[in-house]
Parts: C-alpha cells; structure tokens; sequence
C-alpha cells in the first residue's frame, strides 16, 4: 500500500528519519545513565548539567601522567595554542608537574584552615557566656597562626603596570566570562554615553512631562541636558559663561572657543590644556572636541542634523565619558563552570578576548548582527597638523579572576581518577590564553589588551600570606612553562577573608613584586566573619552588620596598607566592593561617591551604564589627592577588625524565630550542586547578589546548620 499510493522519494525520507530516530533513540538509551541533573548530583558524579539539560560523559584523555576532559584538550589545541609557539604536549607536560609541585601544597594549607577553624570553634565554646577579652584573644590567635607578626616597612615594587591600574582612577566591571555578549559588552563600556545613563535611569525623574516614553522626549533630553551642562561646566569650567550658553565649539589658534548664544567674545577653557583633541567635517567645523580632566577623557559630540543635537544650540548630539577603565572576566562567583565542557568554554571566550576574536550574535532592528571588540579611537591633534593624532583604547583592560584554592575539579583528575585543584587549572589555561595578547598571529588587527605587556589575574579568597605566597610560586611556574618574561603576571588580591585583612600588610610584603590590585567587599567579608566567630553567638542582621566596628576598621585598613606599602599610586589599584542595587543608579550617584573619598582608585559597578555614571565621581574627586591626605591618618587598629560582631554574652536573642528565617531567607541562596560536592551551594554573598562567601567545604562541615526556634534546621 505504501509502495503504491506515497512517491518514492518522499517514502525513502520517511524510512531516513525512522533510521535516524532509531540511532537517537538508541544513544540516549546508551548514555541516559550518565546523564546527570545539576540538583541532584554528588561528590560521585562525572558530569552536572543545567537542570532540563542532557550532558554524556566526556572522554577522559591519558596525557602527561593525567587524564584531561576531551574538551580541554580540544580547546588548547584549537583556540589556544596556535600561533604561542608552544606545542600542546609541552605546556600538558609542564601543567602536570606543576600538579605535583601545587597539588600537595594546596592540600596542606587547606588542611592548615580547617585546624586552625577547629582551634577558634572550640575557644568560642569554652568561653560561651563571658564577654570577648581583645587581649587574650589577640594572643591566642597569634599562637595558632591565624594573626601572623608584622614586619618592617617596605614598599611594592610592581612593574610594567598599564596606567588604567596603577595611575588612573576609574570605575571596574565585574562580568561573567562564560556569556561571550556579556564580556564583550563589559570590555567595550570603555566608553560610555551620558545622555544615554541620564535619560534611561531614575536619575532624571519623570515629573512634569518627562516620562522615557517609546521614543525621544524632549522634555526629558532638557532636563539630561540641565544636568550635562552642570556636568561640563565643573568639569571642564570657561572663562565666561558656561556650556548651557553655547552655541558653537569652534577650533582657533589650537585652542577650543565656545560661542555663546547671547553673542560677545567666545569663551575659552580656564585651563587650556584640557583640550586634548578633536574631529572636525571636511568643512573645517567640529564634529567632536575631546577633553581630559584628572586622566579621564570626555567627548562631545556634535551633529546638527541628529536627532538630538537639531535640538540643541551648539548641536551636542551626545557627551560620551571614558568610564570603565578596567574591567574582570569571571571564572569563579558569577559563573557555574563545573565541568570541562563549561571550563572549556571560559578559556575558550578569554583566549578570544585576547586575540580580539570573540563576537556574539545580537538582534538590532531585528536583524542578526555580529558585536565585536570596539577598536581604539582617534582624534586629531589640537597642536597641528604635524603632529601625531591622539590615539586612545576603545577597551577596558580586563584582568580575568580566577576560583579560589578551595575548590576541586574533575575536569582533570591524576591517573587514579582523584580531582585536582582547580586554581592550579585556571592559572595556567588563563595564563596561555594572556599569551595570546602578547604574540598576536601574522595579520591579525591588533587589539590590544595590556600595552605595558603584562596579564592580570585576580586571585580570590586567599587566607593570609602563606596562600599568596604559593599563588606567585604558582605564576612563576606558569610563566616558565610559557616562556614568559618572569614577573608577566600580576597578582589582584581579593581582601574578603578575615585572616587575609588581618595579615594583608604581610600578604603584600610576599607579592610586593606581583601585586597590582587589593579591594575589599562587603558580601564576601561578612560571609567569612560569620564563618569564622559562628561559635561565638548569634550574629546581628545583615543591615545591622553594616553598623560595626570591625566593617569600617576593614575598609579603612584595606586603604591604609595599600598607601603606606606603595601600591596606590604608581604600582596597582585599590579598589573598592560593588554597588548592588543595578536599577537605583540615583542612589548610587549620591552614595557611591564615597568610595574615590575613601581613597580607592576604583569601585565595582554593575552595568556599563553605572561605570558611566561612577566615572563622574572620579571627575569630582581628586583621588590622588585624596590617598595624599589619607597617608597623614592613623591607621586602622587589628584590635578594631578582630571585634567579634556577635551579641554580647547573656544578650536575649536578637529576633523571633519568623525574623530569623526571613533574615535567612534573603541571606541564602541554594543553588545548583556540582561536580566537586556540593561546589555551587552556598551562602550566596548574603543575597544581594550571586556571590558565595561560604561554599563546598564550609557547607560539608554542616556550618550552616543552626537552631531556629526549637528545632535545628539545615540548610
């Protein structure tokens, strides 16, 4: 029947797709034992997929003494090595003996956290129900070599630093490197528009006519324009009149005259030497004139015909800020990488940022457009035409963060099959992917990320010296297998661990020749003060948190070493933790200020709208100026960041058991279990954001249980 009533050829594509359904059906029959949900995986499992999500086993490849996960090996010899001049067998030859060196050490500090966490568990026990003694405390902490003794004075000595880390003061992005348009869009933000973060935001409210709407509001555009003009005239202020008076930007004798609309004289800069370039039509009339105010540059763009600049009386069609001078590609807190296929595609995405290859699909006026890295900008030179144009990064320079030691992963294991620290992974994939900056291959537009050749790695969740002193034994490893000039790599030390801001002075003194880059963060920090004095008592709310003594000890600290040791200015960054609230850019105009007034040279933003916001509060303060008059302050007392901030002994508990669970219900976030354990579970940066400040080992040593009401309970 079938013979007889269908056409041949559509009765051979029926029996093609039976045959194929056939083999589909008979694969997943094959795998679907090894295919594992993320929310139900154990310490066991080979692989965690996205819950929905269907993942095989990878193979497992013998090399070097180790078995690699095939996409690893797939992605060094495809998007890593060619053109680095290093053979993958080599750099996998180096990598293992570099497992065997870090391995063990890696292990053995982690077994110095745990004992020295047991000692302080059991001195809180034995001391339940008496008030905290410093003195006897700052000794016995001294005694297990939690709190290390402080040396002399010295100073960093960090060189070949890009300015944009160690002389500039600017906003930071923090951006996942697994999402290629996210990355791209944290490096392009370099430059930012103002128009756009004003009008777009709840900066300029929507009184009186001046909703967003659909489409441009001119309403709206004056009050942005209000604000911009007040912006330009701080900033960049005239001899008369100020920037809402103009109704041209003229070039004359190499110098910028703004033509007022009330007529008379044109106005000039007071200081002249803020006019730093300038693009101008074939007509000889400007279409954009660049400014520069404390290494921060400012375009103002002009076009009369535009949208926006018809509306305008000097024809100001947008003022786009330099605003995120540095920004970090994520490997650890802002990505679930827990497996090869998911490392693989970090490195795959760093070494594409490095070789200025990576791209992403976008839909713009619903058509598919490939987004790239933005190139380097180009102005002509106010001082003539023989002079050589003024040439500045159309990119943040990214530095890339690493996981912390704690961490394991069985994306390469040793020829037994046990799981290796991860740290030592991603520092030499990173590493070779950075090699990629340095030894572009023959043709290929140049992209450049560091100028000053060198590559960046922030090194989170560190305990003190001991660790940082294996992190740049570590680099020194990885740059001899690559043949690097030693001292390529620089160091970025995250102060979110107690005992790392305790001991940070000594931490710096161990990586005074790598050391690029210090901050500090909320989040993270109170989730390791929690961690750490858990047996002491009950702990404050997190709002409350923010009020103690041990909080503004930690910041002021943070900035006091980093000037007194040299870092800041000159050799590296200090920076400063993230604002949380992405859709409250008002408030973090008002607030955020605080941090160039604090002394760091940068402060992490969520959006590159923010950076461009932020990027104004490096105008308005002086930073280096600010670290100058900070240097003259006593410093901040041990004594002040060892304060418990538990509630003091006999104190009635600080809530009912309803305000507990709430409080930890906002505080925690479960999430998705990996292939180490429970990798991905944690106390999620205490809820404002994806970051853990307690996962894996913490949560394996049931740290987190704790009596709510009259029932222990578990998270």
């Amino acid at each position: 029947f079938l013979i007889t009533t269908i056409p041949i050829t559509h009765l051979l594509s029926l029996l093609l797709s039976l045959m194929q359904l056939r083999k589909a059906c008979t694969l997943f029959n094959m795998h679907r034992a090894q295919c594992v949900i993320k929310a139900a995986s154990s310490a066991g499992n080979r692989f965690a997929c996205r819950p929905g999500d269907i993942r095989y086993f990878a193979k497992m490849v013998d090399i070097a003494g180790l078995k690699v996960d095939e996409n690893l090996i797939s992605v060094v010899e495809k998007d890593i090595a060619p053109g680095t001049g290093i053979e993958p067998s080599k750099f996998w030859a180096s990598f293992a003996e570099a497992v065997k060196e870090f391995g063990p050490r890696t292990k053995q500090l982690l077994e110095k956290r745990d004992v020295i966490q047991s000692k302080i568990d059991v001195w809180h026990q034995e001391r339940r129900g008496k008030p905290l003694d410093m003195v006897e405390y700052k000794a016995f902490l001294q005694s297990i070599g939690y709190l290390v003794p402080e040396g002399p004075s010295f100073a960093v000595t960090t060189a070949n630093v890009d300015p944009e880390i160690a002389t500039v003061a600017g906003p930071q992005l923090v951006c996942p490197i697994d999402n290629a348009r996210f990355i791209l869009n944290a490096a392009n933000a370099r430059w930012g528009s103002l128009l756009d973060a004003l009008y777009g935001t709840d900066v300029i409210d929507e009184a009186d006519g001046a909703a967003k709407g659909s489409s441009y509001n001119p309403v709206r555009g004056a009050k942005v324009f209000a604000m911009v003009h007040k912006v330009l005239s701080d900033t960049f202020p005239l001899t008369a009149g100020d920037y809402g008076g103009a109704a041209a930007f003229e070039l004359r004798d190499g110098r910028l005259a703004v033509v007022p609309k009330a007529g008379g004289p044109a106005a000039g800069l007071r200081s002249p030497e803020q006019f730093v370039g300038y693009t101008a039509a074939p007509d000889g009339s400007l279409t954009s004139v660049l400014l520069r105010n404390r290494g921060l540059h400012v375009e103002i763009q002009i076009d009369r015909n535009s949208a926006v600049g018809k509306g305008h009386a000097a024809g100001v069609k947008d003022v786009v800020l330099e605003s995120a001078l540095t920004a970090i590609a994520d490997c650890e807190d802002s990505v679930a990488a827990v497996d090869g296929q998911d490392k693989a595609a970090c490195y795959r995405s760093w070494a594409g940022l490095m070789r200025g290859t990576l791209t992403a699909d976008i839909l713009k006026a619903g058509r598919p457009v490939a987004r790239g890295l933005n190139p380097d900008r180009v102005w002509a030179s106010p001082a003539g035409p023989g002079a050589p144009p003024v040439v500045l990064p159309g990119r943040a320079v990214l530095l890339v963060r690493n996981v912390g030691i704690h961490l394991y992963t069985d994306a390469v294991t040793t020829a037994d099959g046990a799981p290796i620290p991860e740290h030592i992974l991603d520092a030499f994939l990173t590493s070779f992917g950075s090699l990629l900056d340095f030894r572009p291959a023959p043709g290929a537009a140049r992209t450049r990320n560091s100028r000053s050749g060198s590559s960046y790695i922030v090194r989170p969740k560190m305990h003190g010296p001991e660790e940082v002193a294996m992190a740049c034994d570590l680099f020194a490893s990885v740059e001899k297998a690559l043949a690097m000039p030693p001292l390529t790599i620089k160091m970025g030390i995250m102060d979110e661990e107690r005992r790392m801001s305790v001991n940070l002075k000594e931490a710096l003194r161990v990586s005074a020749s790598r050391v690029a880059f210090i901050n500090t963060g909320f989040l993270d920090r109170t989730g390791d003060e929690i961690h750490t004095s858990m047996e002491a008592g009950p702990f404050p709310t997190k709002a409350d948190l923010r009020k103690q003594i041990w909080l503004k000890a930690y910041e002021d600290n943070n900035v006091d070493v980093g000037l007194s040791c040299g870092l800041a200015p000159g050799h590296g960054q200090i920076g400063k933790g993230m604002w949380a609230a992405p859709d409250s850019m008002k408030q973090m105009l008002l607030e955020k200020i605080g941090h160039p007034m604090s002394g760091a040279s940068t402060a992490w933003v969520p959006s590159p709208t923010a950076a461009t916001l932020h990027a104004l509060h490096y105008h308005a303060v002086d930073v280096n100026a600010r670290q100058q008059a900070l240097k003259g302050r006593a410093p901040a007392r041990v004594e002040d960041i060892l304060t418990v901030p538990a509630a003091p002994a006999g104190s009635p508990p600080p809530a009912d058991a309803a305000a507990i669970r709430k409080e930890l219900d906002s505080c925690a976030q479960v999430r998705e279990s990996g292939s180490a354990g429970v990798r991905e579970s944690g106390w999620a940066g205490l809820g404002d954001r994806g970051a853990s400040a307690c996962r894996g080992p913490e949560l394996r040593t049931g740290r987190v249980t704790r009596k709510i009401g009259d029932s222990d309970q578990t998270l």
